[in-house]
Order: structure tokens, then sequence, then C-alpha cells
């Protein structure tokens, strides 16, 4: 059944007109939208682009600026994740200073649009704003900064999130600790608990995630995941999921066994979810992906949509972006592209139509 629900997306490809690709139509017709699609209890969700690198861009805000990108996003998705503007740098620019007019729109219009939000993120060792990291501080003001952080983030959108990553990307490929996350490093492993403890304390009605990459196939740092999540749950922490980010190349095989791992987390209790779904490709010369490049990229698509579906308990699946003018991937990976599902002018991908596929069969 898998894979004939691929094969039915993406056999009617592409043919490529002027430097881009025209999908033909696929099952369901094109005014059917992933949120339409999606079974009942599962989140469709996308990135909502802003802050972090799309700041050094000549663009302005997308969010803001860009109206035809807005009404995509409405229409396409039932929950939002904002892409940077509520990691540390940008809503916390200063020890006594929050920026929170971004993200009090991205929530607004989530409201507005029937949309759940996904808080993105709370303890992370990336996009921490200098004053943080290049500060003097001891053990006892960084606890305090931490819990600042949480209990005023959490707590203004208290009632409006539907999950916040609170630990994201904690352990390295072996399982270790990163010690690039300040907290971590100064504080000792024990603020994991702490901080998911005063997330729930700020907004008890959020689910609580781990979250990270290249947790895709079983390993040393998936090991680690499932070892963290029993103490922590053996503890009483308020931990409510675990997180795939998901964010695949070409270069490397399909995540087939993405189930496997969702399933373990799954058998603790725990809420599974796709994050950060992106699939990148080295591109030809001038730049456009081959009909075969973008077949295979639907199948790694749904390679990860249908480990969701299989599991139980994977109630959020996140997309991040869903076009290419606005992707994370060519200014980290500069080599790589055309990771979405659509393309700069919105225009739908063979992904595209093989994610929906998939949701309506299920």
């Amino acid at each position: 059944m898998k894979g004939n629900r691929v094969a039915v997306a993406v056999l009617a490809v592409v043919v490529l007109v002027g430097g881009g690709a025209v999908p033909a139509q696929a099952g369901g017709g094109r005014d059917g939208t992933l949120r339409k699609a999606a079974p009942h209890g599962l989140r469709i969700g996308t990135a909502v682009a802003g802050g972090g690198h799309h700041l050094e861009q000549e663009y302005p805000d997308p969010f803001t600026a860009d109206r035809p990108y807005r009404r995509v996003l409405a229409r396409e998705f039932s929950s939002a994740s904002p892409e940077n503007q509520m990691k540390w740098e940008f809503i916390h620019p200063g020890r006594y200073e929050y920026r929170f007019g971004p993200a009090d729109a991205i929530v607004r219009f989530a409201r507005e649009n029937g949309q759940a939000v996904r808080g993105h993120t709370l303890l992370w060792h990336s996009q921490n704003p200098a004053w943080l990291t290049e500060g003097t501080f001891s053990k006892a003001e960084l606890r305090a900064i931490l819990k600042d952080h949480i209990m005023t983030v959490a707590g203004r959108y208290r009632g409006k999130i539907h999950q916040w990553d609170v630990a994201n990307e904690i352990f390295d490929d072996t399982g270790a600790y990163r010690q690039e996350n300040i907290f971590i490093r100064e504080l000792g492993p024990g603020i994991v608990a702490d901080a998911f403890r005063w997330a729930h304390r700020a907004d008890p009605h959020a689910q609580l995630f781990l979250n990270d990459y290249g947790v895709d196939w079983p390993g040393a740092k998936v090991d680690a995941y499932e070892a963290l999540a029993r103490q922590l749950l053996a503890d009483g922490v308020p931990l409510h999921g675990f997180a795939s980010q998901a964010h695949l190349s070409m270069r490397y095989p399909a995540p087939d066994q993405l189930r496997t791992v969702l399933q373990r987390f799954d058998d603790l209790g725990l809420h599974t979810a796709i994050t950060e779904l992106d699939v990148r490709m080295d591109l030809p010369e001038g730049g456009v992906p081959t009909p075969e490049q973008l077949a295979t990229q639907a199948t790694y698509y749904t390679t990860a949509l249908d480990a969701c579906l299989a599991v139980d308990g994977c109630n959020s699946f996140t997309i991040w972006g869903f076009t290419d003018k606005y992707s994370w991937v060519p200014h980290f990976f500069p080599a790589e592209g055309a990771a979405t599902v659509m393309w700069d002018d919105f225009r739908r991908k063979p992904a595209y139509y093989a994610l929906r596929d998939t949701l309506a069969a299920a």
C-alpha cells in the first residue's frame, strides 16, 4: 500500500518549462490542500519564514511583507512554527529586553486561521545572543536567566501553543551532551529536567518535546534520547514528546527506519512528531532539478510521512518551509537546494502532491 501511494503521487511527475517545473495534476484535484487531506488528529505544519538568515537577505520580512506567501500559509497548513522568531537571539536580544512583536503576529495569524502553533525553542546551543554567550555569569545567575527566559516566553503564550520544543539538539552524534550548550556545560545535564518543569509551570496546556536532527535511524543519539526520556519520566518530569527534525539530503538514503525510531518513544507513552522536514539535493548546472531528482525527493518526503502515519502517537508533521524562495538550505548548504515542496512562485512540486495523496489515502 505504501509503495502504491508513493507511485501514484510521483508517476505524473513533471515537465520542465523555461527554468521551472510544472507538475501535472495528481489525485484529489488542484483545489485540494494538505490540511484538508490530513486525517483527523494529525496537524500539518510549516515553518513561518522570518528572522535568522532572512534578515541578511535583500527581501523584506517574508511573513510581514509577502501577502501571497501568507495566503498559501493559511490555506495549506493547520500548524505554524516560527522559524527563528522565538529563538533566543531574536526574541531575547538583551538581558532585560524581549522582542515579542513578530512572534505575537504569527500566533495571532494562526489563531485567526484555525492553526496550532509549535513553539521553537527554549533551550538550544545555537542562535543565542552575544550578551549570553560572551557574558560572565555565576552558575546561579545562569540558572536564573534560563528560568526567566522560559517563564517569560512560554508564559506569554500560555494556552496558545500546541507544542514546545523545550530541549533542542542537546546530544551530539555520539550521544554525549553538547558542551556548546552554555547551560548544560555550566550547570550540568540536570538543567534539562528543570527546563521542562519551568515550561510546564509557565504553560501547563502545552505538549513539551525533545527535538533533534540525525535521529532518523537507530544509533547512539537515539539511544541517548531514549535513556533520557526514560529517566525524565521516572523522575516525574513533564515530558510529553520526542521529535525528529528530519532535515534530509538526497546524498544519503531515505529514512526507512524512522518509523522504528518513533515507535520506541511511542512505546514509552510519548507523543512523536516530525518537526522540520525538508529534502535538499545537489542541483545540476543551471540550478533546475531533473524530473528524476524531483521524483526521488517525493519518495523521501512520503517515507517520512509514512513513518509518522504508522505510529499511533505521531500527531504533528511539519515541513521546514514550503517554498524555495525562503528556504534556509542554500544559505547553509551552498551546493544543495530545491529542498521544499513548492517553487519560488508557489507552484507545487511532485513532493507536494505525494504528501497530499498519502494524507488522503490515510
